[in-house]
C-alpha cells in the first residue's frame, strides 16, 4: 500500500493565543478574532475514532467553496484561508442549537422516528420507511453539547420557550436555514446528487444573525448520488452516500454505535476513507483538490498562520 500522507491529530500553536479542542477542530482566540484549524480526526457516534488524512483539507475547501456560495443569502464569520486547513473567523455569540435540517427520512431521524414516531418534536406520518422522501425539508433541531457527549433533540417550540433565543431570532434562523438548504439543494441537483440533510450553526454578531462554523460539508451532511436513490427505489441496494455514513455504518456492523471499545481501524481503512474524502469534494463541488499532501503539514500551517499574522 502507499504510504498514507502525514495526518493531524492535533495543534500545539501557544503563540496563536488561548485554545479550544473540538470533535474535529482545534480553535484558537485572538481577540475578537478566531482560528479554526481542521484537523484530520475523524469521530462518528461521538467518540473520536482515528485520522483520516487530508480529511481537514477537503473539509475547509469545502466549506469555503459553500461560504461563497450563499454569501448573497447570510454574512457568515469567514474573513479568510491562510492555509489549506485554516480559516480566520470573527467571533459571533453562538446559537448553542444545531439546526438540522432535513429532505429525507435517514440516519438519527430514521432511528428517532422508528422508536417515537417524531423527529424532534415534528410528528411525522405512520408507516414511513427508511431513506423516504418528505413531502417538504423540516426543521429538526438539537442541542449543541461540548465534545464527548451526545447532542440531544429539541423542538422548535421549546428552544423559544426556555429562552435559548427569541422567537424573532428563531424564525430568522428558520428561514435561513431552509432558504440555504435549498440552494445547497439546487447546486448539487445540477451535478447529478441529492442533499439529504445538513446541519448549520448561527451565531449572532452586532444584532446580525450570521452563519457560522461549516455549511454542507461530509461532516454536517448527507449527499447521495440520485441515480442510486432512484434505483433504490425500485429495489436496488442503498443509496451511494457522499458523507460520513459509509463510516457509520461499517462501525455498526462490528457492533459499535458510541459504547464500548472502537473497533481496530487499520490503515487499509484510513486509506479507503481518504479517497471517499477527495472523491466526494469533487462530486459535490465539480472541482479537482490538489491536496498538500508532502512535508509536515504542521510546519507548513506554522509558517502560513505566522506570516497572515505578521509574526516572525
Amino acid at each position: 500500500m502507499t504510504t498514507l500522507p502525514r495526518a493531524i491529530e492535533n495543534t500545539y500553536f501557544a503563540w496563536l493565543g488561548e485554545k479550544y479542542t473540538g470533535k474535529v477542530r482545534d480553535v484558537y482566540s485572538r481577540g475578537d478574532t478566531k482560528v479554526l484549524i481542521a484537523t484530520d480526526r475523524l469521530s462518528a457516534y461521538d467518540r473520536l475514532l482515528t485520522t483520516v488524512p487530508l480529511k481537514g483539507e477537503v473539509l475547509t475547501q469545502l466549506a469555503n467553496f459553500w461560504f461563497q456560495k450563499v454569501a448573497h443569502i447570510v454574512s457568515h464569520h469567514v474573513l479568510a484561508i491562510p492555509d489549506p486547513n485554516v480559516m480566520i473567523a470573527t467571533a459571533v455569540e453562538i446559537i448553542p442549537i444545531e439546526v438540522v435540517v432535513r429532505g429525507y427520512l435517514a440516519g438519527g431521524g430514521w432511528r428517532e422516528y422508528s422508536a417515537t414516531g417524531q423527529v424532534s418534536g415534528v410528528t411525522l406520518p405512520q408507516g414511513m420507511h427508511e431513506f423516504q422522501k418528505l413531502d417538504s425539508p423540516i426543521i429538526t433541531p438539537s442541542t449543541k453539547e461540548p465534545a464527548g457527549n451526545h447532542d440531544i433533540p429539541i423542538s422548535e417550540d421549546e428552544i423559544v420557550r426556555r429562552g435559548i433565543v427569541s422567537e424573532a431570532v428563531w424564525s430568522k434562523v428558520r428561514a435561513l436555514a431552509l432558504q440555504l438548504f435549498h440552494l445547497g439543494s439546487e447546486e448539487v441537483a445540477s451535478r447529478g446528487l441529492l442533499l439529504v440533510d445538513t446541519k448549520y450553526e448561527f451565531g449572532v454578531k452586532d444584532a446580525e444573525v450570521v452563519l457560522a462554523d461549516e455549511i454542507h460539508t461530509l461532516d454536517s451532511s448527507r449527499f447521495w448520488v440520485a441515480s442510486s436513490f432512484e434505483a433504490y427505489k425500485t429495489g436496488g441496494a442503498q443509496p451511494e452516500m457522499l458523507d460520513k455514513e459509509p463510516v457509520r455504518r461499517w462501525l455498526a456492523e462490528r457492533g459499535f454505535m458510541g459504547e464500548g471499545q472502537i473497533p481496530e481501524i487499520t490503515d487499509r481503512e484510513r486509506a479507503l476513507w481518504m479517497e471517499h474524502y477527495l472523491k466526494s469534494f469533487e462530486l459535490i463541488t465539480g472541482k479537482s483538490l490538489s491536496p498538500n499532501s508532502k512535508g509536515d503539514p504542521l510546519e507548513r500551517m506554522d509558517a502560513n498562520l505566522r506570516k497572515f499574522f505578521n509574526i516572525v
